[in-house]
């Protein structure tokens, strides 16, 4: 007796019925995934008027995960845009070891899409200078910034477009707060600190966890970073996991306080320098955003979480 049990014909027609509906949904999911990028780096773009009828935008692509979704989202854009403006792709080739230094001109040529590779050996020169063990990030960023602003001249790109997401920046913002004392972020839009260029982060409002589903989908070919990558000393990766624990204990924390960075009171805080206070003075007029003594308690109805108090 043969001992091999043959599949039924309803079965084979469940299973690839089952196997096309799944399918067709992740199709859907991937295409929501799509359109909400476009929408997120769109309104970006609109609120902070990050590019212009006639704009060549330097797209600074490092073969990472955020750098070829924001490529990927501004090519989309363009075609849909009512304003023309060009995009050149460039990468910084910073002689790293290991590093694919073909993998991006033939994804590029792929693309069809302008492209310049910048060769400079960077990597020499952080690991002559910063001693063994101690963080790179801070020198290779700005060596590779010096390297950009030129290129974007010789280039004749009117805008840089970097791959900085909304977690980037919050993570940045609390860098600031806890190690360097100051309240400061990381802008959508700002002048470059030469005066010459026009620099803009697209993936303002884009989460990291969408560039991450992003780049699954679109199969990006990834080139990891072997020069500061594997640094497991780095204070943001501390300010990634508190971000990470926050939003998993309390839903909606990550999302207020980056809301809170568009909505900022200078009366309210303590810099002497935003608001004048050593000449402010009652005059009798009332004023709505005056002091009431004690804001009205924001957690008083919480929707998400609370944090416990320590008694006094």
């Amino acid at each position: 007796m043969n001992d091999v049990t043959m599949a039924r014909p309803a079965d084979v027609e469940e299973a690839a019925e089952a196997a096309g509906k799944k399918a067709e949904k992740q199709a859907y999911e991937n295409n929501k995934l799509h359109k909400r990028l476009c929408r997120l780096v769109g309104q970006a773009i609109g609120d902070f008027n990050m590019i212009e009828d006639g704009d060549k935008v330097m797209v600074c692509l490092s073969g990472g995960k955020d750098s070829y979704a924001l490529l990927d989202i501004l090519m989309t854009l363009r075609e849909r845009a009512p304003i023309h403006f060009d995009i050149v792709a460039v990468n910084l080739d910073q002689k790293q070891p290991n590093f694919p230094a073909d993998v991006l001109p033939a994804y590029l040529e792929k693309l069809g899409i302008p492209f310049h590779i910048e060769n400079q050996d960077t990597y020499s020169i952080v690991k002559r200078l910063i001693p063994e063990g101690k963080t790179t990030c801070s020198l290779c960023s700005r060596l590779r910034r010096g390297i950009l602003y030129r290129v974007a001249d010789e280039l004749g790109c009117t805008k840089i477009a970097l791959g900085h997401h909304r977690d980037d920046i919050l993570e940045t913002f609390f860098l600031n707060m806890f190690f360097g004392a100051k309240i400061k972020g990381m802008p959508a839009k700002l002048v470059s600190d030469d005066g010459k260029h026009v620099v803009i982060r697209p993936l303002a409002y884009v989460k990291e966890a969408d560039t991450e589903r992003y780049a699954e989908v679109k199969e990006f070919p990834i080139i990891p970073c072997d020069l500061c990558g594997s640094q497991e000393n780095l204070q943001r990766k501390q300010i990634k996991a508190m971000l990470r624990d926050w939003e998993k204990k309390y839903p909606g924390r990550v999302e207020n306080i980056f809301s809170s960075l568009s909505t900022v009171v200078p009366s309210h805080l303590m810099d002497r320098d935003m608001f004048g206070f050593t000449d402010l003075k009652a005059d009798g007029v009332a004023n709505p955003a005056g002091d009431i003594a004690f804001d009205e308690e924001p957690c008083s109805t919480p929707a998400t979480g609370t944090i416990p108090l320590q008694p006094l």
